[in-house]
């Protein structure tokens, strides 16, 4: 295993939590929810950040050095989709997740 610093191993436990919570929430309050929850734009822009969510802790856990480049897109997306949660309501966990994943990810980009 490569050597990896407390900031990225923090980073990637923020990924993948970002990526657990977007997922459930989708899946679960979003599809139970219906109306703006399962919107086109709000139910993809969340699917999305599942996924880089999800690549971006990979790629620092094979030690790529294209993380830093995928993280600062991945910190991008989370803060969108926090504001886009909070703006719709009843996704605290989600936004909350998202926040903290979004500041993780910039302290790893570039």
């Amino acid at each position: 295993m490569h050597e990896m610093s407390p900031a990225m191993s923090a980073c990637i436990e923020e990924c993948l939590r970002c990526y657990r919570t977007c997922l459930s929430t989708a899946m679960g309050h979003c599809l139970e929810a219906g109306g703006e929850h399962t919107a086109k734009p709000h139910f993809t822009l969340m699917m999305t950040c599942a996924e880089i969510c999800r690549t971006a802790a990979h790629l620092m856990l094979i030690g790529s050095p294209h993380h830093r480049h995928l993280c600062a897109r991945c910190a991008d997306i989370c803060s969108e989709c926090a504001a886009d949660c909070e703006r719709i309501g009843g996704m605290e966990d989600c936004v909350e997740a998202c926040q903290a994943c979004a500041r993780a990810c910039q302290a790893m980009a570039f």
